[in-house]
């Protein structure tokens, strides 16, 4: 007969083991099994697999299915033949459309229609600089600025944006869009001043709703996403209105920076929560200014 420890040992195979398990039931499973949930599965407490499983793969588990489900939606969407995003919602794993089209727009930066589409029958200028944030890059179409995009590797933007318009036709900056580029490097570094420049932000009539509101935010000044939700008439949207503060394409001229959790703390940004730390430390500092 065997001993309590040979049992339990038995029957848990090696940690690794097991976080190769866990990778695999949050690829295929949908919707994305909870973390108690696959922690009982794999005879662990939650907090021990949140450790192994980032130790293991860099990513807590809610990070590594996001990340796996945004490939698969990507590729779905690029794939010809497809009919519709509908399709593509089913291609990529998704068992109902209504979840697709809730997660889409954080994955993707856009819709999916938009994503799809990616820019077709568009010419972009788009341009890299250097800031006091990091690299930047530039985008405008035809009617204005499209894209501000933040980040550590130049070439990293330069794929962003290529992801989001494929189909559109990306032509370098010439010396009159340097002055676009200048005024964008200006706005972060004296945030408070605006963007004098017109925007062409891409998105469903909900997002622009958010990214209007969000415009309205002095520099200074922060809102919690559920005062957002509050202003835009909304209440008990805090989560849709979070999911499209997230996908703002237009860093700081479009101020997702200014909202925060309701606690006061900093949340995920898609520049970097250090980012966003140091914007809204600027921010304080010049509305400080202003006022002696």
């Amino acid at each position: 007969m065997s001993s309590p420890l040979t049992s339990t040992a038995a029957a848990n195979p090696p940690i690794d083991e097991r976080m190769v398990l866990c990778c695999r039931w949050l690829e295929s499973e949908e919707p994305m099994p909870a973390l108690e949930v696959l922690a009982q599965r794999l005879g662990l407490s939650p907090w021990q697999l949140h450790r192994s499983f980032k130790r293991a793969t860099g990513l807590t588990p809610k990070a590594y299915a996001k990340a796996h489900r945004g490939r698969h939606v990507r590729a779905a969407l690029a794939k010809g033949g497809i009919e519709s995003v509908t399709d593509a919602a089913y291609l990529s794993g998704y068992e109902a459309s209504s979840s697709f089209y809730k997660d889409a727009p954080a994955m993707l930066g856009m819709t999916p229609q938009s994503y799809r589409k990616r820019g077709q029958d568009q010419r972009i200028r788009f341009a890299l600089a250097e800031c006091s944030l990091g690299s930047l890059l530039v985008a405008s179409t035809d009617k204005g600025v499209c894209c501000v995009l933040l980040g550590d590797d130049p070439h990293a933007l330069v794929d962003d944006l290529q992801q989001r318009f494929a189909a559109a036709q990306l032509i370098g900056a010439d010396a009159q869009y340097e002055q676009t580029v200048s005024q964008v490097v200006a706005l972060m570094e004296q945030p408070r001043l605006g963007l004098a420049l017109p925007l062409d932000i891409q998105g469903t009539a909900f997002q622009q709703r958010v990214w209007q509101a969000l415009q309205s935010i002095p520099a200074g000044q922060t809102v919690s996403y559920s005062e957002l939700a509050r202003r835009l008439g909304q209440p008990s949207a805090s989560r849709a209105v979070a999911s499209a503060v997230a996908a703002n394409p237009i860093a700081v001229a479009v101020p997702c920076h200014r909202v925060l959790r309701n606690d006061g703390s900093l949340s995920g940004y898609r520049w970097g929560v250090e980012r966003k730390r140091a914007l809204l430390l600027r921010e304080a500092q010049q509305a400080q200014l202003k006022r002696s």
